[in-house]
């Protein structure tokens, strides 16, 4: 099955050299561009995308308001990777809550881009160690948890709880499957009722959730 890609970004050698790299792929098809987040609304609406790759700093509109604009009110939205020159990027945790489905530097090579589309299509999160912490740093400034909705962490059975904290951690299925002595499919399976469970649409808004609701703690 062909990946579907819509590039936004204001800078046209960036677009062209993202479609360059994505183009040569037989499993990847960049369908549109877009130069703001206002265009990118229009484009995707029409092509209906598989992935976005989301440019931050934009004028017209940004990339942080385009993401909760494609993302807000679609049952069936594409997935978000957001392009960032800088992996401490200020944008990293709204865009998380926006619901992105990870971040990527502008500056990674034509495999990492390529292979960090497929991630997100697959429905992982793509987060890298740097921004990982970089998000948990941000939840340690903001102390407290934060969301209402703890009470449906009552709804998950132990394991499904102790794999969630996990992923929170920043651990992959298979390195959660060695810690807790299972097979990787049994992970996946446990992760996918969490998923469900809590009306989360991915590994991102999994971790984002986890810290919120103060299952897992910056320091942990």
């Amino acid at each position: 099955m062909t990946i579907r890609v819509v590039i936004v970004d204001d800078q046209g050698m960036v677009r062209t050299g993202f479609k360059v790299f994505l183009d040569v792929q037989p499993d990847l098809k960049v369908v549109g561009e877009a130069a703001d987040g206002a265009e990118a609304l229009q484009v995707v609406a029409a092509l209906r995308p598989d992935v976005v790759l989301m440019d931050i700093r934009m004028p017209v509109m940004n990339g942080l308001e385009a993401t909760r604009a494609l993302l807000a009110d679609d049952p069936d939205p594409p997935k978000v990777l957001i392009l960032t020159t800088f992996d401490l990027d200020d944008y990293v945790y709204e865009a998380l809550r926006a619901g992105a489905s990870g971040f990527l530097l502008k500056d990674a090579s034509a495999t990492e881009l390529a292979e960090a589309v497929r991630v997100v299509a697959a429905g992982d999160a793509l987060l890298s160690p740097s921004v990982t912490k970089r998000l948990i740093a941000e939840f340690s400034r903001l102390g407290a948890p934060r969301a209402p909705s703890v009470e449906r962490l009552k709804d998950l059975t132990e394991r499904e709880t102790e794999v969630l904290s996990l992923v929170a951690r920043g651990l992959s299925n298979g390195e959660i499957a060695g810690t807790l002595f299972v097979a990787e499919q049994t992970v996946k399976t446990h992760f996918g009722k969490v998923l469900m469970k809590l009306s989360l649409r991915d590994r991102a808004q999994a971790i984002v959730y986890a810290y919120e609701t103060g299952l897992v703690r910056p320091g942990d």
